[in-house]
Formats: structure tokens, sequence, C-alpha cells
């Protein structure tokens, strides 16, 4: 069965609520999101809808500053590459899993760019 590109927002919420569902059950990461950020999920999911979204269709509905939060993220756990690496695997497997097209490798891409980026600026 072909799958289809990342379309719309609907597409975002598939794509957020799936590599979740992985992050909350991975031996590795799951830690950082529950035990220490201690994430109410019902608000974190929409936020993050919202900067997928503006990501990959480059709207501005998502307020926030992921630098500024994964800072003091940082000062309570060491934030180690292998942690961003993991976090990467998991939401490049989940776009492949359920999507393909342009949109698809734009959000790959992306989540690329804001690992690196997250691991030179945080340390």
């Amino acid at each position: 069965m072909k799958k289809k590109d990342i379309l719309d927002r609907t597409d975002i919420e598939k794509l957020v609520n799936r590599f979740y569902a992985k992050v909350k059950h991975d031996d590795l990461i799951s830690f950082i999101f529950t035990d220490i950020a201690k994430l109410d999920w019902d608000k974190h999911l929409p936020v993050m809808y919202d900067f997928w979204e503006g990501v990959i269709f480059f709207t501005s509905t998502y307020k926030g500053n992921p630098m500024t939060s994964h800072r003091k993220l940082n000062e309570m756990v060491k934030l180690k590459a292998e942690h961003f690496d993991r976090w990467l695997l998991l939401f490049k497997s989940t776009v492949d899993e359920n999507f393909d097209g342009e949109k698809a490798e734009l959000a790959k891409q992306r989540a690329m760019s804001i690992a690196m980026i997250m691991q030179l600026n945080i340390g």
C-alpha cells in the first residue's frame, strides 16, 4: 500500500501522536519526558502539533521557545548525543512508517537540523 505525504494538520497530529507513543515507551529517552520534564501530555501534544505544523507548512501557530525549554531541561539532566540520536531515530522511523513524499522528507530534514542545533546550543 502506497503511503501518502503529510498533507495537513490531521497528518501532523497522526505523526506527533505516533512519535510520542514510541518516545513514552523508549528505554533510553522516555524518562526525560516523564520523570524529568514531567510533561502533561494533554497540554504538550497540541503545542507539538503547532510546532511541527509550523516546521512543515510554515504556519505561525506555534508560540514558544524550544531552545530555552531544552536548556532548562539540560540543567536537570545532561542531554547527551545518544539522547538526540534516539529522538531522531524514533522521529524518522515514525515518518517513514506512516508517510512518503516531499513534506515527509522535509519533516525528517528539519528534525535532523533541530537535533543538531539543540546539541550545539544547550551545552
